[in-house]
């Protein structure tokens, strides 16, 4: 009987296009470092062969907003500085900064301001818990002035009111006895996510004498 031999020419094509199926890259494709908070893993690396076009990154999901103090806690009154970027962080952020202090619990700060603030206030804040200090708002805050450090920080001179400082009941005074105000300067950093108050500042040169609390 004649067997029929397949053409050369057909039996390369057929091996050419077999070797062509493999991929040796198939099962170690590289895994980002990292991800988004959004992305989802599996611990089983699936073996199916992909075909469509590989996913972009998201670019467009807004951040989170973070979470502020009660409405009417603190007033902040930014006046001609309302536009600096550095003034429109601390405007955001300094609602947290002063729940810590009127509840006297760090752990807001501890979790979303820079550790160097953490540290400047978190004494403040375990003093008030110690001596059994009250802080009962509204308060309000001043913005007074700010101005760029060679460290590449911003500072924003502010100017707090009276009833921003803790009540003693047992001396049956403020801590801080201030009836004009008194200054604090914060340096503001610019981090992935905004600018946040990055350290307490010395608060040489700064004067509250007529300045105008809201509350």
């Amino acid at each position: 009987m004649r067997r029929f031999a397949l053409p050369a020419v057909v039996l390369t094509a057929v091996l050419l296009l077999s070797a062509c199926g493999k991929n040796s890259n198939d099962g170690t494709l590289p895994v980002p470092a990292g991800g988004s908070d959004t992305s989802t893993s599996s611990d089983t690396p699936s073996t199916e062969p992909t075909t469509s076009a590989p996913t972009q990154p998201a670019t467009t999901a807004k951040p989170t907003k973070p979470a502020t103090a009660p409405k009417g806690q603190i007033i902040i009154e930014a006046g001609n500085f309302a536009s600096n970027p550095a003034v429109q962080g601390l405007v955001t952020s300094y609602p947290l900064y002063f729940q810590a202090l009127v509840s006297k619990d760090d752990t807001v700060l501890k979790k979303k301001f820079p550790s160097f603030f953490y540290s400047d206030v978190a004494q403040g804040i375990f003093d008030a818990q110690r001596n059994g200090w009250i802080m009962k708002p509204p308060g309000s805050v001043v913005i007074v002035g700010a101005k760029r450090t060679a460290d590449g920080t911003v500072a924003v001179q502010t100017c707090r009111s009276q009833t921003t400082q803790y009540w003693d009941p047992k001396a049956k005074n403020w801590t801080v006895v201030t009836p004009k105000g008194s200054p604090e300067v914060i340096e503001m950093i610019l981090t992935g996510i905004g600018w946040l108050p990055y350290r307490l500042a010395t608060t040489t040169g700064v004067k509250c004498t007529g300045v105008h609390y809201p509350a």
